[in-house]
């Protein structure tokens, strides 16, 4: 029998059973609209034998009817597109697929500009996003965008396809171009030059999207695949101090369990141990855990993305939207937030705004107190003191909460160190915001 093993599903904290030979690699695309995203997408799955045989049968009939001569691979995830076009609400769609190397969650984002949003929900776990641009274009301006956004939330590695190569017929010096203007741009945003990885691809023919293409002799280099298998994955969040926000308390109050009263919640970074000592934030309250209960019975342990809850050895008032985090190494409790923030609404955000901020399980008022900066993804530089932000801009700004929040930086904790802001007449999500991000290194920026 093979030995599985259990991982949390980024986009619904559902669990999955995965290969425990093999490890997980979480990656983004993104591109701008028409780049042949959905086409390098459906070529990875086919090619990895990922489709369900009815749904193959489905592509072929499809593309026959549209008087294609070969399967139009884009149509395998076009279906969530036209929903999107419909205006159903959907963030981002989660494709899986493995290879005996490795298994891949892959994070599937639009293109459109008005979507920028959903590259910033995409992004956020990654360990690496696949950029496209189509060889025709170049770089262009939602490539910049989508750049700064992915060295913004800290995506540690780019790969740069450049698609559609057959059709300015496979010429080195297109790519070349195209290759050495991205690179220059990803070293302004702070990328190391072994962070950054071009390959010239054909999603439509498959050319060094699973296999190398014997039509681009000068391209010595991996093909997608071969990458994605290779690539060193990134610390894993375990390593990191554990972090856990309440989202239920549980008092069965039964005769079984009269006196059980537990903390339920996801861990969002790091592991809790049964016998170790933690605080509850931003009370400050200091006790040790008494029991871990998961899904599957008491456990000695449980990792980030794993649901559980927490039985304590003392008896405090701890409710929704408090945090119980290691006690050796806790988040600090403030106030006041500095923060980067990407700007995600139609209406611009200015100073003295009042809007809410939802940090972990727990959602505050707070007030817009100045705003600081604004970055040009463009340019590559940052205006100060600007008078508002508008749709897709990233911004610095300095926020006060009617009650102390406990955060970390960004770069430490991406749950505990990101919020989202929200409007508090009807609710709707505004801004993403990364807690202790500087808009350096992008400002190569900084004048």
């Amino acid at each position: 029998m093979t030995e599985t093993t259990t991982r949390t599903a980024p986009d619904s904290g559902t669990e999955v059973t995965l290969p425990a030979q093999t490890d997980l690699l979480r990656l983004a695309t993104a591109g701008s609209v028409d780049d042949g995203k959905s086409t390098l997408v459906g070529r990875l799955l086919h090619d990895t034998k990922s489709v369900l045989a009815d749904q193959l049968d489905a592509v072929h009939r499809a593309s026959a009817d549209r008087g294609l001569a070969t399967p139009d691979l884009s149509l395998l995830v076009d279906g969530l597109r036209a929903e999107r076009e419909q205006g159903i609400t959907i963030d981002v769609a989660y494709r899986y697929f493995a290879t005996p190397r490795r298994t891949f969650v892959l994070a599937d984002t639009p293109g459109h500009v008005q979507y920028t949003r959903n590259t910033v929900t995409g992004a956020s776990t990654a360990q690496l996003a696949v950029l496209l641009v189509d060889a025709r274009n170049g770089v262009v301006e939602q490539t910049r965008r989508h750049a700064a956004v992915l060295a913004l939330l800290g995506v540690p590695r780019l790969v740069l396809a450049v698609n559609k190569i057959d059709m300015v017929d496979f010429d080195e010096s297109v790519y070349d171009r195209i290759a050495a203007e991205f690179r220059t741009h990803a070293a302004a945003l702070g990328y190391a030059e072994d962070a950054v990885l071009t390959i010239p691809v054909s999603a439509l023919l498959g050319d060094n999207v699973v296999e190398r293409s014997a039509r681009m002799p000068w391209y010595t280099g991996p093909s997608l695949l071969e990458h994605l298998e290779q690539v060193p994955v990134a610390p894993d969040p375990e390593d990191v101090p554990f972090r856990m926000p309440v989202q239920y308390v549980i008092r069965p109050r039964t005769a079984e369990h009269p006196d059980y009263r537990g903390y339920a919640g996801q861990v969002a970074a790091g592991v809790v141990t049964a016998g170790e000592e933690v605080v509850v934030l931003p009370a400050g309250l200091r006790t040790r855990v008494a029991k871990v209960d998961t899904p599957d019975g008491p456990a000695p342990r449980a990792a980030a993305g794993r649901s559980v809850t927490l039985l304590l050895e003392d008896d405090f008032d701890i409710a929704r939207g408090d945090l119980i985090a290691a006690a050796a190494d806790a988040p600090r409790v403030t106030d006041e937030l500095d923060a980067t923030v990407c700007w995600l609404a139609e209406k611009p955000l200015g100073p003295g705004s009042k809007v809410l901020v939802k940090h972990g399980t727990r959602t505050v008022q707070a007030l817009v107190e100045e705003l600081t900066a604004r970055f040009d993804e463009q340019a590559l530089s940052s205006v100060a003191a600007p008078d508002s932000l508008a749709l897709n801009e990233i911004g610095r700004v300095r926020l006060r909460t009617s009650e102390p929040l406990p955060v970390d930086d960004y770069a430490a904790s991406r749950r505990t160190g990101s919020f989202l802001v929200v409007d508090p007449s009807d609710g709707t999500t505004l801004a993403a915001g990364l807690i202790g991000v500087p808009l350096a290194p992008f400002a190569a920026a900084a004048g």
